[in-house]
């Protein structure tokens, strides 16, 4: 009895000694998660796709966007400047540009945790200082509204809380990763504040939080300092959401209430996602975080069915959601940049903010923690590879903020609404860094630990040197091409004697996958859609080797989205392609291409072709596009037969100003 018990205290000794405390979501001990997050810096890219990311991101991304930032374009750090005193000037960029300098901060993390670089802290350490200067004596900080005549809290649109909330997340990551105090301080003083001012609840305040950041920002700091106040406070804001209903009071921004903000209907009563969809997801992603701390039923039954309602209804076959720049609700509330029906998918006009896209992915991952299931795996990959990464240059150095699936020149007003081409700044600079921060740490969402187990959610060229939840040591590499080839290859270089599960996400477009262990197929049944669990006794130099199958496929939208009927889009295996104008005969109209039924598709490798991707050669029938006229009698043509090429779609926009198509008519035979 007494060996029993003391073994049990070594298994909680160790669990507790080992547990994963440095990782994005730190939720080592949450008692409601299923996949527990690895330490950030365990996992780094080393082959590949995302290696090769990363170092863009390293050698250019994340520095280049600094001096931006931090110089007199962004102008970001002089706001901080100004507000301590140590500058004068006026304060410039939208009011929500604090955020905006907060996530480049945490990329900036992100790197220095890859690479050790002293410079990136000794940096880091001095902007620190100078907010710390800019911190009010109370913990308040928001320097649009320290530097004019706003007011504290006077009105929701001002996004105070959308800077805190970025702000605490970025706290808590530099105090992971550096092992240092002095951000986390100031950190501590702002929650404390927020908590002693919106606890209460005053009726004067209870419409704020529409842009919910702060929510995942409080949890990270309950998981930071277990401060059970900062949760309290968190919840404190679901709870107040729903209460306003499209009722326009002083505090609110005129037509920025009801279903633009999630405030129709309270969280745990909604059945589908509604208006902008940064503030949507950005809610979502916080409650899920609630939920993994306190387990409430209610709430997790809300987010399943949210979940569901935006991946399998208002969701791109990108991943990319936020289907218009301006629509009405069903409810007839005004709402942009987000959500509007469900099916309605329109093309050319879609918006899709990158910001919405990385936080698709952000709420996914979140929910795979909590239910551990394969689906929301496939939700990460898909943004990750297409609607995340076309919101920057295959240089690291221009962006859109705006990601449609149909460009056609002289069809819109792209001032109005997007620009026609990245661009090196955008004033609402909100995205940039979101996903600058999302590259940077994309090597911390590759794995996560169950019990007694490793679970692969990513595929990428990386080495895995961490600790299992029972404190056995574990190091392993994966060795692929992937997502130009199908092969991914895991080594066992460290393990424990005992056995152990490795968990392998099968795609859901993976119908014929196969899984090997030193060469020999396992007995697993393998499902697309699922893990694929292995368990054995592994040594090192076990090989576990997945293949996965990268025939080119058509995909079909639902028959209500009236705006692909008889269209196709091309995708192998994650990527999603498209056909832009540069790889047509000079002077096509994107609105020309269709694509036969049964086209010869040929993948062809190009290491030295936007920064080295496959792309897919295609037969296409062109077709003199309708332009003059609304509707016209169907008269005889004849179709021109053009061997084409279609290019990832992340990758267009990279070779001037040009038209894309991701959706094509099809040719039936």
């Amino acid at each position: 009895m007494k060996n029993n018990i003391f073994t049990l205290f070594l298994l909680i000794f160790n669990f507790t000694l080992f547990a994963q405390e440095k990782a994005i979501i730190n939720n080592s001990d949450s008692p409601n998660i299923v996949f527990k997050s690895v330490n950030f810096g365990d996992c780094h890219w080393t082959e590949g796709f995302w290696a090769d990311k990363f170092k863009v991101c390293e050698e250019v991304m994340m520095p280049h966007m600094g001096t931006l930032l931090k110089g007199d374009i962004g102008h970001a750090y002089n706001n901080f400047k100004i507000a301590a005193g140590i500058k004068d000037g006026e304060h410039q960029g939208e009011l929500w540009h604090d955020g905006d300098f907060y996530k480049w901060m945490e990329s900036a993390m992100y790197i220095y945790a890859q690479n050790g670089d002293k410079e990136i802290l000794q940096e880091l350490d001095e902007i620190i200082g100078v907010i710390a200067q800019a911190q009010e004596e109370d913990g308040y900080i928001s320097t649009q509204v320290q530097t004019s005549d706003l007011g504290r809290f006077s009105n929701r649109k001002h996004h105070e809380l959308y800077n805190s909330g970025h702000l605490l997340t970025s706290a808590c990551i530099h105090k992971r990763l550096t092992g240092q105090d002095n951000f986390l301080k100031l950190a501590v003083k702002h929650a404390d504040y927020l908590y002693d001012l919106f606890q209460p609840q005053p009726d004067s305040l209870k419409r704020f939080g529409f842009n919910q950041s702060q929510i995942m920002g409080l949890v990270e700091m309950y998981r930071t300092v277990g401060d059970h106040r900062y949760l309290e406070l968190a919840e404190t804001f679901i709870n107040m959401r729903g209460r306003g209903g499209n009722k326009v009071d002083a505090t609110t921004k005129p037509k920025m209430v009801g279903d633009m903000v999630q405030e129709r209907i309270p969280l745990r009563k909604s059945k589908e996602a509604t208006g902008h969809a940064v503030l949507a997801l950005y809610y979502y992603a916080g409650a899920a975080d609630v939920y993994a701390e306190t387990g409430e039923k209610a709430l997790i039954d809300a987010l399943d069915l949210l979940w569901e309602d935006v991946t399998t209804k208002k969701m791109y076959v990108t991943g990319a959601v936020g289907q218009t720049h301006h629509g009405l609700s069903k409810h007839k509330d005004v709402i942009h940049e987000g959500f509007i029906n469900e099916y309605m998918m329109p093309n050319l006009t879609a918006y899709n903010e990158t910001c919405a896209n990385i936080a698709n992915a952000m709420f996914s991952y979140r929910m795979m923690g909590i239910h551990g299931d394969a689906k929301y795996g496939d939700i990460m990959e898909l943004v990750l590879f297409n609607s995340a990464l076309s919101g920057i240059s295959i240089e690291g150095k221009d962006y859109f903020y705006v990601n449609p699936l149909r460009k056609v020149n002289g069809a819109l007003d792209y001032k109005a609404t997007a620009a026609s081409c990245r661009e090196p700044y955008i004033d609402c600079f909100c995205c940039p860094p979101n996903l600058v921060r999302t590259i940077a740490k994309s090597s911390g969402w590759a794995y996560s630990l169950k019990e007694n187990g490793l679970v692969v959610n990513m595929f990428g060229g990386n080495a895995l040197d961490t600790r299992m939840l029972d404190g056995a040591p574990l190091k392993l590499r994966q060795s692929t091409n992937y997502p130009w080839e199908g092969v991914i290859d895991l080594t066992i270089e460290k393990c424990k004697k005992s056995a152990f599960e490795i968990l392998l996400r099968i795609p859901a477009w993976a119908n014929t996958a196969r899984l090997m262990v030193n060469g020999k197929e396992v007995p697993t049944k393998i499902t697309a859609g699922t893990f694929a669990v292995v368990n054995r006794q592994w040594k090192k130099g076990d090989q576990l080797r997945l293949e996965l199958p990268m025939e080119v496929k058509y995909m079909q939208g639902n028959a209500r989205i009236e705006e692909v009927r008889n269209q196709v889009a091309v995708q192998r295996g994650p990527v999603v392609y498209c056909v832009e104008t540069p790889d047509l005969p000079k002077g096509t109209d994107i609105l020309e291409v269709h694509i036969p039924e049964q086209a010869n598709l040929e993948v062809d490798y190009q290491p030295d072709f936007l920064g080295g991707l496959s792309v897919i050669h295609s037969d296409l029938r062109l077709k003199p596009a309708n332009r003059d006229k609304m509707y016209q009698p169907i008269e005889k043509n004849e179709w021109k037969t053009y061997r084409g090429q279609l290019i990832p779609y992340f990758a267009w926009s990279n070779r001037g100003d040009s038209e894309m198509t991701v959706w094509m008519p099809i040719i039936w035979n």
